[in-house]
């Protein structure tokens, strides 16, 4: 595990601890940054399906919190840590941390679409699970790896992402214009076994607690129809591509 992702993250850790401690107040900001999550307009063109299950792949920086926010929603049956956008001999975590094998830290969705759609699922992801304004970086981590992009698996997921995405930027609900790719979808690998369910498994971790901790209380907070107290969580030896 890289030594920036950690000790900056209990420093952190430390000051909102001391300054709620002094009777402050500490708004929830999504991976550290000065943009605070927020409810967002519903997508105004949604994918119809009548199947059990589908599948959708993003990007938001880190793969902890953004695993940790799906894990929490109703409808979705399996959120997992991997890598997509590069070639399948680069996905492993310490060739992605250079930031040129095109990979990004991504997480598998696989949900019920009966129960929640593929537009809600990005409605989330852009609302809580990342700030779709930064470009290549989420808060403190910097590099492509880090980059917000949707990976459509198909004509039907690209037609709606690139339209929520047009609709966002006419809305005006964020300041500064979505930086988020719409790419196609060429591979999907799964993380290391030590990255499954980091968020759940280690909740007083300092950069947990500063940077994810408060998307889920976001989640929570401001669509709670959709939020689920107990995660479900990644079943390691049975995680398959």
């Amino acid at each position: 595990m890289r030594l920036y992702r950690t000790l900056p993250r209990v420093f952190a850790w430390m000051f909102c601890t001391a300054l709620l401690a002094a009777g402050g107040v500490f708004w929830p900001v999504a991976r550290g940054t000065a943009e605070p999550m927020r409810a967002i307009p519903a997508p105004a063109i949604d994918e119809p399906s009548t199947a059990s299950s589908e599948t959708a792949v993003v990007a938001g920086g880190c793969f902890w919190g953004v695993q940790a926010v799906f894990q929490h929603v109703k409808g979705v049956s399996e959120a997992l840590s991997g890598y997509s956008g590069g070639a399948p001999e680069t996905a492993h975590y310490q060739l992605v941390g250079t930031g040129e094998t095109g990979h990004a830290e991504s997480v598998r969705i696989r949900f019920d679409p009966r129960i929640i759609s593929y537009g809600k699922i990005l409605q989330l992801y852009f609302s809580v699970a990342t700030d779709p304004t930064e470009l290549n970086r989420q808060g403190p981590d910097v590099g492509s790896q880090y980059r917000s992009e949707i990976f459509a698996a198909n004509g039907a997921q690209k037609r709606v992402a690139e339209a929520y995405v047009a609709q966002l930027n006419r809305s005006g609900v964020f300041p500064r214009p979505v930086a988020t790719r719409v790419g196609s979808l060429t591979g999907f690998y799964p993380a290391e076994a030590y990255h499954q369910n980091f968020a759940a498994l280690h909740p007083d971790n300092g950069y947990i607690a500063y940077n994810d901790l408060p998307k889920l209380e976001a989640l929570r907070r401001l669509y709670p129809s959709l939020y689920r107290e107990k995660p479900k969580l990644v079943n390691v030896a049975g995680a398959t591509e």
